[in-house]
């Protein structure tokens, strides 16, 4: 009965809370035309205090989408071109040497912002995107001797080019596994796609203000994290990551040879905080399978290795994702 009481008292303060997204979505439409997923996704790893990664062809608004978010949050923003020639020092800072006072201080890089934007990630090499693995994960960095913490909220949110293939290097594992979510970007409608040019050739763009505060952010992820995950929730959540380890177990034979290796536990703690995010979204104060679902393949994409038989019949791991959730059990 307690429980009962105190989810629906969560489903109140879910909606006096509704204004924080209002305002969000609000302004992102007047930069974004469409792309739907693509804001509720950054609004899932705002929620989640996590970090995105958005994979299109270039032009689908993957950079102006980021930065329309960091300037409707009054915070600090910092945009990082990412290119061959980049060195660590570029991302997180250095130690330079002070003539005047005889001793070496320490010059903090872009890293140092609540919104991070990795512009073309994957256009530098390993050196360079693992100097981002210590401040995506323990939210700090460390220059020479120096421990520094990172500012609250800090959301890592980059872009990649899946097409264009020459001076691009392939993220490692363990970077991509940092990643709350890795989201693919499509195409805009016929009827989006007009209002894109209406919108672009119309002359100068209205400015995005600051409507909410990284208070308000925080205070949000407070209230996200109180959302109700019922034991069956979580028995589906880890029935669908031990799927894409153990396949024959759950009667999917097929996918044994296609799946190098599975899912890790984070993505089982990812999937249960994307699930609780996307369940603020609809205003629920606890989440049902279908916000499993929906967030799924978002979570779980980039965290399987598929074979090189899998590469050859043209298999995907959103393929390999599909099969499991059309073969799992819902509770």
């Amino acid at each position: 009965m307690n429980e009962t009481v105190n989810i629906r008292e969560l489903n109140d303060l879910i909606a006096s809370k509704s204004n924080f997204l209002n305002m969000i979505r609000t302004g992102m439409t007047r930069r974004i035309v469409g792309q739907k997923h693509l804001v509720d996704s950054l609004l899932i790893a705002l929620l989640c205090n996590g970090h995105v990664l958005l994979e299109g062809v270039p032009g689908l608004a993957k950079t102006l989408a980021i930065k329309t978010l960091s300037q409707l949050v009054d915070s600090k923003y910092s945009r990082i071109q990412f290119t061959p020639d980049l060195l660590p020092a570029d991302v997180i800072g250095t130690l330079i040497y002070s003539v005047k006072k005889e001793t070496f201080e320490v010059k903090k890089g872009p890293i140092f912002a609540n919104f991070v934007l990795a512009d073309e990630i994957n256009r530098a090499p390993a050196k360079v995107q693992s100097a981002l693995l210590e401040a995506m994960q323990e939210r700090q960095v460390t220059i020479g001797d120096e421990t520094f913490p990172l500012d609250r909220p800090f959301l890592v949110m980059a872009t990649q080019n899946p097409i264009e293939q020459e001076g691009t290097y392939t993220l490692p594992e363990a970077q991509t596994d940092r990643f709350l979510l890795k989201v693919i970007i499509g195409y805009p409608t016929k009827s989006e796609e007009k209002d894109i040019i209406r919108q672009n050739i119309a002359g100068a763009r209205e400015e995005i203000m600051p409507v909410v505060s990284t208070r308000d952010v925080l205070e949000i992820q407070k209230i996200v994290q109180q959302i109700y995950i019922d034991e069956k929730i979580e028995n589906y959540i880890v029935d669908i990551v031990f799927a894409t380890r153990e396949p024959a177990k759950y009667g999917l034979k097929d996918l044994a040879d296609m799946i190098g290796y599975g899912a890790s536990p984070r993505a089982s703690i990812s999937l249960a905080l994307a699930s609780r995010a996307y369940a603020f979204l609809q205003g629920r104060g606890y989440v049902i399978p279908e916000d499993v679902r929906a967030v799924c393949h978002d979570v779980m994409r980039h965290r399987i290795g598929l074979t090189y038989e899998a590469e050859a019949n043209n298999l995907t791991t959103d393929d390999i994702i599909t099969d499991i959730l059309d073969k799992v059990e819902v509770p």
